[in-house]
């Protein structure tokens, strides 16, 4: 969080240089690329220091029932990487990316490690941290050329 304020800060005294269009401009394409790039680290499985997701849990149970309640084996959060759950909103004086709707809930319990029922009515289980929106140091530098070029303008 303290990483959010100091780039708010750092970034707000750079936005207030620019009139209301320019700003809204900026902090929209900001907004769309951050969202282009979270999406592209989140398929990549990485967190924004570089280090891999934690992986799934190993599954070592005996098969009782078909198709229904399995675990996949494909890369994790490929559904709330889509435009539709993932946004990216912008406005005169801000920008927000982060899930919508009930995904966010799931988005939150995997971003903060915590414990959440794995199914509805089944037994509770500590999800490991895996942070789905976050800034990298290629983000940063990103923001940062953005609103220099916008400046610049």
């Amino acid at each position: 969080m303290d990483e959010l304020r100091a780039l708010e800060a750092w970034a707000g005294r750079l936005l207030a240089q620019l009139e209301a269009p320019a700003r809204r401009a900026a902090l929209r394409d900001i907004a769309r690329e951050l969202r282009r790039t979270q999406t592209a680290r989140i398929a990549q499985q990485k967190n924004p220091d570089g280090s891999a997701y934690a992986p799934r849990k190993p599954r070592h149970v005996k098969k009782l029932r078909g198709k229904q309640g399995r675990i996949k084996n494909g890369a994790m959060f490929a559904k709330l990487r889509q435009a539709k759950y993932l946004r990216a909103e912008s406005d005169a004086v801000s920008l927000t990316v982060g899930f919508s709707d009930r995904i966010a809930r799931v988005a939150r319990v995997h971003q903060y490690g915590l414990t959440d029922r794995v199914a509805k009515g089944g037994p509770e289980h500590k999800y490991d941290a895996r942070v789905l929106v976050g800034f990298s140091d290629a983000d940063r530098e990103m923001i940062r050329d953005m609103l220099l070029k916008h400046i610049v303008k």
